[in-house]
C-alpha cells in the first residue's frame, strides 16, 4: 500500500503542435501514510494526512466489508471536524462507495466543472491530470463514515500528486529565527504541492496558467528545485494561451529572460525570441514613447494589483506609471535576450529605446517635490505599487533611490501576496533588507507569519480571506520567500547566465545566523554566515562558477579577511565590496 505509483504523465486536451513536442510532465502519484486516525464522532472516524495535498484515497477494505461508505475531503477544519461549507473556493467535497468485496478501491469526488472546463469562450482551457489517476483535489482531512470495522492505518493511503523528480534535500534554508524557518518550509512545501498538474496553474478554482504566477512560481521553484521543464512548458502553453491583463504580458519576458539566466540556453531561446516582442507593449506607445491606455484598458486590462482592493488607492490614467514600469523592464530584458540570441544591433535599439523612455518616465511621472512617482499623467496620488515597481525593476535614478524606500518603509506591505514579491526585491535590493525582513514576519494579517498563524500548509491567494472572499488556499504565488530567502538573506543570485558567475551578498538584518543550500545548474551552492561583533561567511561554489562577493559592515569593523590573511576590499554604503572574485570553498571574516 505504501510503494511509490508508476510515473503517469498528466495529458493536455487541447494543445497546439509545438506543445505535443514538449516532454511530457514528470509528475506521479506517491502513496502517502495518515500522520493519525481517530474518531471525530460515533462513526465517524478522521484521518489527518498533516498537509494539504493534490490527490485522493485508496483503501483496502477488511473482509467481509459491505455497505455504503461516506468520505468527506477537506482543506479547512472546524471544532475538530471537516468544515463541510468552508468560504471562497476553499475546498470540501464528498464521495461515495458501495463495498462488496475486500479488494483496493480508490475514493474520490466528481469531476468539478470548475477546474476541468474545456471551452467555455471566457478563459483557457483547463489543465487535465491523467484520467488514470482518478480525480484529484487539495484535502488533508478526511471523514469516513459506514466503514466496516476499525480502520487501520496500513488499510488507507493519500495518493498524492508531486514532480517526480522532486528533491526534498536539493535545497536549505536555516536563521536564528524560528518564524523565517519555518515560512521558508511553508513556501517550499506550496511549490512542491501545487506542481501536480505538470504546469504552473492558479491553484484549484481554474487549474490554468497565468502569466504572472507563473513567473513568480518559476523564480520559487529555482530555488527550491533543480527543475527547468515546469517552467519551460508553462512557457509554451502560455504563448499560445494569453491571458488578458496588461502586465501579465511582459512577465513572458521576464519568464523568458529568468530562464536564460538559470541555463544559459540560448538554443531554447533563439525559437522563442521573434514572438517575445510582441509582449513589450510597444505596440501601445505614444508619440512620447510610453505607452498610453484606452478606457477599457484603464477600466479592466491594467491590472496594477489583484484584487482590486490591494492597489493601494492607484488612481488610472492614460499613461500610468505601473504599466510604463513594466514595458520598460521588458524592453530591457529584451536587450539581454537580444543579445543572447545573436541580434547585437536589436540588442542596441532596444537599449536605446530604454534610455529615451526612462528619460520621460523620469520627466513626467517623478514628482520632484515630494521625491516619489505618482500614479500616472493628470494626478497627484501615490501609490505604493507607482513606486515600487520602478525601483524593483532598477528605473530609479540612484540620487532618488532613498527618497522612494523611505516612502515605501513607510507604507507597509500596502499590496497583494502578488505584488509583495516586488515590494520586497525593491527594499532587499536598495539597502532596506530589514524592512523587507520585518514585514516578512510581521505582526497582524498582512505577512507571511499571518499564514502561519492560520494553520495553513500550502500559501494563500491572498493575506486573509477578507481580502479575496473567493481566493484558494494553495496558491503558488504566494510562496515568494522561497525565492527571497535564498536570493537576499542568503545573498546567492546568478551575475551571467548559466550562473558561470553568481553574486553572495547577505542580508542579516537582525539575524545571528542563516545557513543553505542553493540549487544551480552547475550544482548547489553552500553558504553560512554569522552576525555579531564581526561577520563570518563560508562559501562553497561548484566547479565550473565564480563569484563577486560584498557584505555587511558591522560597526567597527576595519578589514575583510580570508585565511587569516587580509584582502583588499572596498567599504561603500556600509557594504565590503571584495575586488577579488571567489571560487571553490572560502572563509570569509568582515572584522
Amino acid at each position: 500500500m505504501h510503494a511509490k505509483k508508476a510515473i503517469l504523465t498528466p495529458t493536455f486536451a487541447i494543445l497546439v503542435a509545438a506543445m505535443r513536442c514538449i516532454a511530457a510532465a514528470p509528475v506521479e502519484l506517491n502513496d502517502q501514510p495518515p500522520a493519525s486516525i481517530t474518531e471525530a464522532a460515533p462513526g465517524v472516524i478522521l484521518v489527518d494526512f498533516g498537509k494539504v495535498a493534490y490527490g485522493n484515497l485508496q483503501l483496502m477494505p477488511s473482509k467481509g466489508a459491505s455497505g455504503k461508505v461516506t468520505f468527506h475531503f477537506g482543506e479547512a477544519f472546524d471544532k475538530g471536524r471537516v468544515n463541510r461549507k468552508p468560504p471562497g473556493t476553499v475546498r470540501y467535497a464528498k464521495a461515495e462507495h458501495q463495498m462488496a468485496s475486500d479488494k483496493p478501491f480508490v475514493a474520490a469526488p466528481p469531476a468539478d466543472g470548475r477546474n476541468t472546463q474545456q471551452g467555455n469562450g471566457k478563459t483557457p482551457p483547463a489543465i487535465l491530470t491523467p484520467p488514470e489517476w482518478g480525480v484529484v483535489l487539495p484535502f488533508r482531512w478526511v471523514e469516513i463514515e459506514g466503514w466496516t470495522g476499525e480502520l487501520k492505518a496500513d488499510q488507507i493511503v493519500r495518493q498524492a500528486a508531486f514532480p517526480s523528480d522532486w528533491d526534498d534535500e536539493a535545497s536549505a534554508f536555516s536563521s536564528s529565527d524560528e518564524t523565517l524557518n519555518r515560512i521558508w518550509d511553508l513556501c517550499k512545501y506550496s511549490i512542491k504541492a501545487t506542481s501536480f498538474a505538470g504546469v504552473y496553474v492558479d491553484g484549484d478554482r481554474e487549474r490554468i496558467p497565468y502569466e504572472a504566477d507563473s513567473y513568480l512560481n518559476q523564480l520559487s521553484h529555482y530555488y527550491t528545485s533543480t527543475d527547468i521543464a515546469f517552467a519551460r512548458r508553462t512557457y509554451d502553453y502560455l504563448m499560445n494561451y494569453a491571458t488578458w491583463p496588461t502586465e501579465w504580458a511582459p512577465h513572458m519576458i521576464f519568464m523568458a529572460h529568468a530562464d536564460w539566466m538559470r541555463t544559459g540556453d540560448s538554443e531554447w531561446l533563439a525559437p522563442r525570441y521573434e514572438a517575445l516582442k510582441k509582449k513589450t507593449l510597444q505596440d501601445r506607445a505614444g508619440a512620447d514613447g510610453l505607452v498610453k491606455s484606452n478606457a477599457a484598458q484603464k477600466k479592466k486590462g491594467d491590472i496594477v494589483d489583484w484584487p482590486t482592493t490591494e492597489r493601494d488607492g492607484y488612481v488610472f490614467t492614460e499613461t500610468n506609471t505601473v504599466v510604463n514600469a513594466f514595458h520598460i523592464k521588458a524592453l530591457r530584458d529584451m536587450a539581454d535576450l537580444a543579445d543572447a540570441v545573436g541580434k547585437k544591433d536589436e540588442a542596441n535599439d532596444f537599449r536605446n529605446m530604454v534610455e529615451i523612455k526612462l528619460t520621460e518616465f523620469q520627466k513626467q511621472l517623478f514628482d520632484e517635490s515630494r521625491g516619489i512617482y505618482r500614479d500616472g499623467i493628470g494626478t497627484d496620488h501615490a501609490s505604493a505599487h507607482a513606486n515600487f515597481f520602478p525601483l524593483a525593476f532598477g528605473l530609479v535614478p540612484p540620487d532618488k533611490q532613498d527618497g522612494v524606500v523611505g516612502f515605501l518603509s513607510k507604507k507597509g506591505m500596502a499590496c497583494s501576496v502578488y505584488a509583495a514579491q516586488y515590494l520586497m526585491e525593491a527594499l532587499f535590493e536598495n539597502g532596506a533588507g530589514s524592512k523587507a525582513m520585518e514585514l516578512i514576519t510581521a505582526d497582524g494579517d498582512r505577512s507571511w507569519k499571518h499564514m502561519l498563524n492560520t494553520g495553513t500548509t500550502i500559501t494563500y491567494e491572498a493575506w486573509d480571506q477578507k481580502y479575496k472572499p473567493n481566493q484558494d488556499w494553495n496558491h503558488a504565488w504566494g510562496a515568494a520567500p522561497a525565492n527571497l530567502l535564498p536570493r537576499y538573506v542568503l545573498g546567492v543570485r546568478p551575475l551571467l547566465a548559466g550562473w558561470k558567475k553568481a553574486v553572495i551578498s547577505p542580508n542579516p538584518g537582525s539575524l545571528k545566523n542563516a545557513n543553505g543550500k542553493v540549487p544551480t545548474p552547475r550544482g548547489p551552492v553552500m553558504v553560512g554566515w554569522k552576525s555579531g561583533a564581526s561577520f563570518a561567511i563560508s562559501v562553497t561554489l561548484p566547479d565550473g562558477m565564480t563569484a563577486k562577493v560584498d557584505l555587511p559592515a558591522t560597526a567597527g569593523t576595519e578589514a575583510v579577511y580570508i585565511g587569516g590573511k587580509k584582502i583588499d576590499a572596498t567599504l561603500e554604503n556600509s557594504r565590503w565590496i571584495l575586488r577579488q572574485e571567489i571560487s571553490g570553498a572560502v572563509e570569509i571574516e568582515v572584522k
